[in-house]
């Protein structure tokens, strides 16, 4: 399987496109398995290659800055970073690959591979858990926070990867994984596709290269506008949970979803129904995802950072009742914001507290109506909390679903949510 890749990349001059923790595994393989190329790497922070572990950058050609992508005529193969968008620019002859399609190439046949806007991280690692649980091979790989490559030395013929796959990574593919998981598709990253419709087109790419004896779990609501070549489609929400089964460890009816499409997907990778049921409550949920950090001086915190999008922030206020502050807004990717507004007018909170472009935004939205929430605004974590200090009532619910991105303020979600969940186990000191 391997020797696919590096009959690929044999003879190429290769340039690394990016150089985060994926591009730091493209080069670590390259010189376990290529001793001999001299790769170029591009990355568009001026300081990228600063302080470099001994040796590493050895033999490298170096871009760095805001004109790194002239690199990319120099070579004829580009291992391209998830987060670069090539939107508006012109990659001339070269072959555009990334380590998720190489990697797919080689692997395809042993993957299951989640996507959709929201919950595949969810997903991905209860797949992994029923996996594990049954006594089935598996690695995790992909989105979650391990590149591919970084796997391929512990895989052999038996072992399932299990690979979460955002629309970045299936957006330069040419192969599709034998489990495909397509769990939902909202508008979101416009500043990296430029149109929804661009953002679709990757996501379908999931599928899009199956063969006939793959298979694709799919929410019935988001079948894709294609053609797939095989006749195993999946689809759910089918009732799989029995009234006992649906008091999961993980909350809210969207989860529900994302455990039925679990369900499916390992069922299809060859474990018993009734077997994966029962490791469905040893199953924890993930940081940032409707997570209870807990009761401090009578108010009880939600940490949902992940939630980027509106239907997000709808799903979390629908799993938990009575929610008294709100916390929105962040960076505006010019996402609609209309349902979630129609959403807050016939389900009022009590104090909405908006940050950001986005939130400015949506206050904009909100002000063309009468409602009955309280309405502020705060520049930092620290002052959203100095005002729920001088305005909370026990037994209150506090909630972080921002619907909008973290990148004006904070380094990504995770960097919002940690913020938030120490501010609230320090809320009554």
């Amino acid at each position: 399987m391997l020797d696919k890749i590096l009959d690929t990349l044999s003879q190429k001059k290769i340039l690394i496109l990016g150089y985060g923790r994926e591009g730091r595994s493209s080069l670590q393989f390259i010189r376990t398995y290529l001793p001999d190329c001299v790769p170029g790497i591009a990355d568009s922070n001026p300081n990228a290659f600063e302080n470099p572990i001994k040796d590493e950058l050895k033999n490298c050609k170096l871009f760095a800055g805001i004109n790194y992508l002239d690199s990319i005529p120099l070579y004829d193969f580009i291992i391209k970073s998830p987060g670069i968008s090539l939107l508006y620019i012109d990659t001339g002859k070269a072959i555009i690959s990334s380590q998720t399609d190489l990697f797919m190439m080689a692997y395809a046949s042993q993957t299951i591979g989640i996507t959709g806007t929201k919950g595949k991280s969810t997903t991905t690692s209860l797949i992994f858990h029923l996996l594990k649980e049954s006594l089935f091979d598996c690695v995790l790989a992909g989105n979650i926070g391990i590149p591919c490559f970084e796997v391929i030395p512990t895989i052999n013929y038996k072992t399932w990867v299990v690979f979460e796959l955002s629309a970045n990574q299936l957006q330069s593919i040419q192969h599709s994984p034998h489990i495909a998981v397509l769990l939902n598709v909202f508008e979101e990253h416009l500043d990296h596709f430029g149109t929804f419709e661009k953002y679709k087109e990757a996501k379908y790419n999931i599928c899009k290269f199956q063969h006939i004896d793959d298979a694709l779990v799919c929410h019935r609501d988001f079948l894709p506008e294609i053609r797939v070549a095989h006749e195993m489609l999946l689809q759910f929400p089918l009732g799989l949970l029995s009234e006992n089964e649906n008091k999961m460890p993980i909350k809210g009816a969207h989860n529900r979803l994302n455990i039925e499409a679990a369900l499916l997907a390992v069922h299809a990778a060859g474990v018993d129904m009734e077997q994966a049921k029962l490791h469905l409550h040893s199953f924890r949920g993930l940081p940032h995802r409707l997570e209870i950090i807990g009761t401090y001086d009578g108010v009880t915190f939600i940490n949902d950072s992940i939630a980027t999008i509106p239907e997000a922030t709808i799903a979390a206020l629908d799993t938990f009742d009575n929610v008294d502050y709100l916390l929105l807004g962040g960076f505006d990717r010019g996402i609609e914001y209309n349902a979630l507004i129609e959403y807050l007018l016939d389900n009022p909170v009590p104090n909405l507290l908006f940050t950001g472009k986005a939130g400015e935004r949506m206050m904009k939205l909100l002000g063309k109506y009468t409602i009955e929430s309280k309405i502020m605004t705060y520049d930092s974590m620290n002052e959203a909390f100095d005002i729920m200090r001088k305005n909370y009532k026990e037994n209150s619910i506090c909630l972080l679903s921002p619907a909008a991105a973290s990148y004006d303020a904070y380094k990504n979600f995770e960097h919002r949510g940690d913020t938030f969940r120490q501010l609230a186990r320090n809320f009554n000191q």
